[in-house]
């Protein structure tokens, strides 16, 4: 890493002024193992060339991190100094006081302002609305869709689209021009399909997947401050976001039942599917050659569009917290102090990362930077996330087991499935106490 005098003197007088030994400092950041961790690393290494304070990123498979993290914590360990941790666990750790409270540290930085809001209320604030504030937007992500251009931009194929269905074929700006598309590349014969959506039902695929659509027809799981869900997660809207889903599972490809990221990213990279669902941050092997051989033609959009014109995505990404149980929390907090500079953020978008600053996903030296960057910028302005609540696996549990009969097999109604998740969720938040 190239490092500036300027920088070494910045680092030295910033050891002077915290007056600590700075170069005895360590720190550990607990993540999930993919790479906007190693990224993250990358970006640490660099802050150790400015500071002397040597900072890890430790990892491991998604798999097991939402499990080893609270493991930890409810062990009250000091392994870990902060944690890049899911949205959904910010109040189950901030409850339980595994996080350390960042509210005047935000409040300092103006970080409602510097940050994408939807970020801070979805990675950063419980309880909603509260202005109380536990992570750092660090990691933005959400759902968006890669696409074959080829496919696309194939003059016979245009032609044929504009004969059947009277407009011109391009990325789908509304969930029913996506639907026509899907049928229209629809074809068995030549094993050539229309889409690829996420159908896995083992943690939030399947619902992410849905809430893309629910977001984007005007629906809403919840009201997230009283808890009522009736009226809500089975409104009429949500019935037919529900509908089109289970509708664009028909288009596509066989064996499409508990699917994900990386059959999604498949789906674009075997020749399988004209469009394909999946978070921004598995976009960067989609255009690199050595892994996706239809790079140069792959392109990519973000989520389309409702009935009623709202556009909305499912949240992805996590905030970067510091664990209450750190002996370094002084040392944690002079990090993240560094880490919400412009400057930082601006060089952690260059080494992968996905900023959440607002300042540079605006800048068009971001928007331009990659294929998808455009598509990622008016994602993170239009996000929406799942329950946040300490019971949210529970509530994520529930709603697979409703919806993924339905989407995958076709069993019960829309309304039936829908109605059946609202008792679910009224009887989990009475069991809390939380809709009194």
């Amino acid at each position: 890493m190239r490092k500036t005098m300027a920088g070494l003197f910045a680092g030295v007088g910033l050891m002077w002024a915290c007056g600590t030994s700075a170069q005895a400092q360590e720190l550990t950041i607990f993540w999930a193992e993919w790479d906007p961790a190693n990224y993250l690393q990358e970006l640490a290494n660099e802050y150790e060339a400015e500071t002397g304070v040597k900072v890890t990123v430790e990892t491991t498979p998604w798999a097991d991190f939402q499990t080893k993290a609270f493991t930890e914590f409810n062990a009250k360990g000091s392994a870990y100094d902060m944690v890049v941790g899911d949205s959904q666990w910010i109040g189950a750790a901030s409850e339980a006081g595994h996080y350390v409270d960042l509210t005047d540290f935000f409040t300092k930085h103006n970080l409602t302002q510097v940050m994408a809001p939807a970020t801070v209320k979805y990675y950063a604030e419980y309880p909603s609305n509260s202005k109380k504030y536990w992570s750092v937007p660090a990691e933005g992500d959400a759902v968006g869709w890669s696409y074959r251009k080829d496919w696309f931009e194939d003059p016979k194929e245009m032609e044929a689209f504009k004969a059947k269905y009277g407009y011109d074929l391009a990325p789908p700006k509304t969930w029913a021009e996506m639907r026509d598309i899907a049928e229209f590349f629809h074809r068995p014969d030549q094993k050539r399909y229309g889409i690829a959506i996420y159908t896995d039902n083992s943690y939030d695929g399947l619902v992410m997947g849905v809430e893309n659509a629910i977001f984007s027809f005007g629906g809403e799981l919840g009201d997230y401050q009283s808890y009522k869900v009736d009226g809500i997660i089975n409104s009429e809207k949500n019935v037919k976001a529900l509908e089109l889903y289970r509708e664009l599972y028909g288009f596509t490809p066989p064996g499409w039942a508990k699917s994900f990221f990386v059959e999604n990213n498949q789906a674009i990279t075997e020749n399988l599917a004209a469009m394909s669902m999946n978070y921004f941050a598995f976009f960067p092997a989609l255009v690199n050659e050595a892994s996706n051989p239809n790079a140069k033609v792959t392109g990519f959009f973000a989520n389309p569009a409702g009935p009623n014109g709202e556009q909305f995505a499912a949240l992805g990404g996590q905030g970067i917290s510091v664990i209450s149980y750190s002996k370094n929390q002084e040392e944690a907090m002079k990090f993240l102090e560094w880490f919400i500079k412009d400057e930082t953020q601006k060089r952690w978008a260059e080494l992968g990362g996905y900023t959440a600053s607002a300042k540079v996903l605006e800048s068009p030296e971001f928007q331009n930077a990659t294929p998808y960057n455009k598509a990622f910028y008016e994602t993170m302005f239009k996000v929406k996330d799942f329950w946040a609540t300490p019971e949210y696996a529970e509530l994520l549990i529930q709603m697979n087991q409703r919806i993924y009969p339905f989407v995958t097999a076709g069993q019960g109604t829309a309304k039936e499935v829908l109605d059946s998740l609202a008792a679910d969720w009224n009887a989990t938040f009475k069991k809390y106490g939380r809709n009194k």
